[in-house]
């Protein structure tokens, strides 16, 4: 991860101090916090409700990282995903994972090819990971072979193929959809993976008063139309602005804090946490939490990262990092409910 240099400031510092950046990056911030309300209006045209998951999804995507929907069919994941490519005007691919699925089913393949002449060559059929936003639909009913395919891309935003390094064009943004595991069919995502998505974000039910207008609004002839927002252009020009908003000290303090105390082996955790817990987060978790603050506040057009966009971004990022035990299990201590904890113990 590139690194920042930030102004150094302290818990006194007023979220409104427009000094520690420069004038055009205000003005950009301004810009972008505008962007984000269309943004989030359009939405609303085609997904009710869902405001926290549209909010974590923008997070997602100008902190530039990847994210992971879990929710049980039928709660419109894949039109949400559609929709934000939409809206954004970005190349976008949907891959349907099944149990036979191949790696080069998503990669891409070489294939001998042959010219006018009569020469025969190896040239590379790119697959449908080459887009801007790739909706990995149901991921987890593939086996881990083919989930692992797209390590390297989430990571290196490049695959290999026969040696051969191949660059995926900026932005790229990977949305998965999960069903959850104990349903039929599906394959638990290994750890590694689970850690390259940036956020873990939990669809849930609509209130009864979003199904009814569900019900009236979307059984109709007729689709809304979305308009475009931004670019995919102005998109990596506002990831690079939120890599320079500055946060202050007490944050990064906050978030080595909560991530060290999810580590049972250390003389530093709580009591609970060792009985409750497995594994802990590592430090990829702390550069997402800063990461997330960062883009949060520059979304609700704070020109420094807060707190509370740090507890905001502290379950969708730790959730999937935390690994309980059998005796959390059998209390209903799940991996949420233990950063939630935390977070209230530490404020």
């Amino acid at each position: 991860m590139e690194t920042v240099t930030e102004a150094a400031t302290t818990p006194e510092t007023s979220t409104t101090d427009t000094n520690s950046l420069p004038a055009d990056d205000v003005a950009a911030i301004d810009a972008l916090g505008q962007s984000y309300e269309a943004f989030k209006s359009e939405i609303a045209k085609v997904i009710i409700g869902q405001e926290e998951v549209v909010e974590q999804l923008a997070i997602c995507l100008f902190a530039r990282g990847h994210a992971l929907l879990m929710g049980v069919p039928g709660l419109a994941k894949t039109l949400l995903v559609s929709s934000v490519a939409e809206t954004l005007k970005l190349s976008f691919n949907r891959i349907q994972f099944t149990p036979d699925l191949m790696p080069s089913d998503i990669t891409g393949t070489d294939i001998i090819q042959e010219d006018e002449n009569g020469h025969r060559a190896f040239k590379f059929i790119k697959g449908p990971i080459f887009s801007n936003l790739l909706l990995a639909d149901e991921i987890n009913r593939a086996p881990a072979k083919t989930q692992a395919a797209m390590l390297e891309a989430m990571q290196e935003r490049h695959v290999t193929a026969l040696g051969t390094k191949y660059d995926l064009t900026p932005p790229f943004f990977v949305l998965a959809t999960q069903n959850p595991v104990e349903q039929e069919g599906t394959y638990p995502l290994p750890e590694a993976q689970l850690d390259r998505f940036m956020f873990l974000i939990n669809v849930d039910y609509p209130s009864a008063e979003e199904e009814k207008r569900i019900a009236r609004e979307t059984t109709g002839a007729t689709r809304s139309a979305l308009k475009t927002v931004l670019t995919g252009e102005e998109v990596i020009k506002y990831q690079e602005l939120v890599r320079r908003v500055p946060v202050p000290d007490h944050i990064y303090d906050f978030a080595v804090e909560i991530v060290r105390k999810t580590r049972p082996d250390l003389d530093t955790t709580p009591d609970w946490v060792k009985q409750n817990v497995s594994w802990g987060a590592g430090p990829r978790a702390v550069q997402y939490l800063i990461l997330g603050a960062k883009a949060r506040a520059a979304l609700h057009g704070s020109y420094m990262a807060r707190m509370e966009d740090i507890i905001a971004v502290a379950a969708p990022v730790l959730g999937h990092r935390v690994l309980t035990n059998f005796a959390a299990e059998s209390q209903g201590m799940t991996s949420n409910k233990v950063v939630e904890r935390l977070a209230q113990e530490m404020r």
